[in-house]
C-alpha cells in the first residue's frame, strides 16, 4: 500500500494540475546566500527546486545542506541523489538526515562520471545503483526498515523521483528502462532536457500505451539556449543530448544579439506544444545559471499563478 507523504509536489501531481520544478545548482564555496539568491529569483513560479548533487563531478557544497537553507526559507526542496559517491551506509544516512527537515522529496541518481570533473583520479562508489537506491528508499519508506533489515525509528516520508533519457541510445531501452525504474518504486520521472520534439513524443507515446504514464508521474525536461555556441556544444560535445540541426539552424540564422531571445521563444514554443502530450505530467525548467529566465517561461507559457494545494 503506498504511504502518502507531506510533498507539496506530489499533492501537485496528484490533483492533475501541470507540475513546475526547477533546478538551482549549489556554489563551489562555503556561502550560503549563492544559492538563496537562486531560488529567491523562481520560488514564486515554480512546485519545488531540485538541488544537484555535485553536477558533472564538480565539487560544490553538498546538495543535502542546500536543500535545508532552502526548507528554512519554506521552499519545497528536491534532494538529487547520486550513488557514485556513497556506499549504501551513506546514502542511507543522508536519506534520515534529509527527513529530519522534513525535506520530501527525492530524486534518485547515479550521477556522472569523476573523469568529468575536477577531481578526475577520484574513486566512484556505485555500492547500489540508481534503481538499487529508488527500492532503498521505498523501502525505509514504506516498511520502516534499513537495507540491513533493522527498524528506523521515524522513516523518511519521502515522494521518491529518478530521471530518464528518452534520446540515449539504443533507444529500443528507452521505454523497457523506464518500465525497470516504475517497477523498483518511482513515483515521478524527470526527463533530459528535450529538443528533439518528435523523438519525446514518440517515447511519450510508448510510455503511455503501456500504462507507465498511469503509473508515474513524467515531467518534461526543458533548457532554453542561450546562444548557437551553447547549441552546437550540447549537440556534439555532452552524451546523451539529441540536438536536431534545425534547432541549431534556427539559432545560426538569428542575429547574435538577439539568439538568447530567440532560445527562450523556442523554450516556450515546446512547453506549449508538450502540453497536448498524453499522459505528460508536468515540466521541468533547467535554466543553467540563468534561473532569472524561469519566471518569464513560466509565465509566458500559460503556467502562472501557480496553483495552491493544502
Amino acid at each position: 500500500m503506498k504511504i502518502k507523504t507531506p510533498s507539496k509536489l506530489e499533492k501537485i501531481l496528484a490533483a492533475g494540475h501541470l507540475a513546475v520544478t526547477s533546478e538551482c545548482g549549489p556554489p563551489r564555496g562555503s556561502d550560503p546566500e549563492a544559492i538563496v539568491e537562486k531560488a529567491q529569483l523562481i520560488k514564486d513560479h515554480v512546485d519545488a527546486i531540485n538541488i544537484t548533487d555535485n553536477q558533472t563531478s564538480m565539487t560544490r557544497m553538498c546538495s543535502l545542506a542546500a536543500c535545508i537553507r532552502l526548507k528554512m526559507l519554506g521552499l519545497e526542496p528536491v534532494l538529487q541523489m547520486v550513488t557514485r559517491d556513497r556506499n549504501r551506509i551513506a546514502l542511507q544516512s543522508d536519506i534520515l538526515g534529509a527527513a529530519s527537515f522534513d525535506i520530501n522529496n527525492i530524486l534518485c541518481l547515479s550521477g556522472d562520471h569523476q573523469s568529468f570533473g575536477d577531481c578526475a583520479k577520484g574513486q566512484n562508489v556505485h555500492d547500489i545503483d540508481s534503481m538499487q537506491l529508488i527500492q532503498t528508499v521505498r523501502q525505509m519508506r514504506d516498511e520502516g526498515k534499513f537495507l540491513g533489515g533493522d527498524e528506523i525509528k521515524r522513516p523518511p516520508q519521502m515522494f521518491v523521483g529518478a530521471a530518464a533519457n528518452p534520446f540515449a541510445d539504443p533507444y529500443e531501452v528507452r521505454v523497457p528502462r523506464l518500465a525497470k525504474k516504475i517497477a523498483a518504486g518511482v513515483e515521478f520521472i524527470q526527463t533530459q532536457c528535450i529538443y528533439n520534439m518528435g523523438k519525446f513524443e514518440q517515447w511519450m507515446h510508448e510510455a503511455h500505451d503501456r500504462g507507465l504514464t498511469e503509473k508515474a508521474y513524467i515531467m518534461a525536461g526543458l533548457t532554453p539556449m542561450k546562444s548557437v555556441g551553447m547549441a552546437r556544444y550540447m549537440k556534439n560535445r555532452v552524451p546523451g543530448m539529441d540536438v536536431p540541426d534545425e534547432v541549431v539552424k534556427r539559432l545560426a540564422d538569428t542575429p547574435k544579439e538577439k539568439q538568447a531571445a530567440e532560445g527562450i521563444k523556442m523554450c516556450v514554443e515546446q512547453i506549449q506544444r508538450l502540453k497536448e502530450v498524453k499522459g505528460l505530467a508536468g515540466f521541468h525548467v533547467m535554466a543553467i545559471e540563468w534561473e532569472e529566465k524561469v519566471p518569464g517561461i513560466v509565465e509566458e507559457a500559460g503556467l502562472y499563478p501557480r496553483p495552491q494545494v493544502d
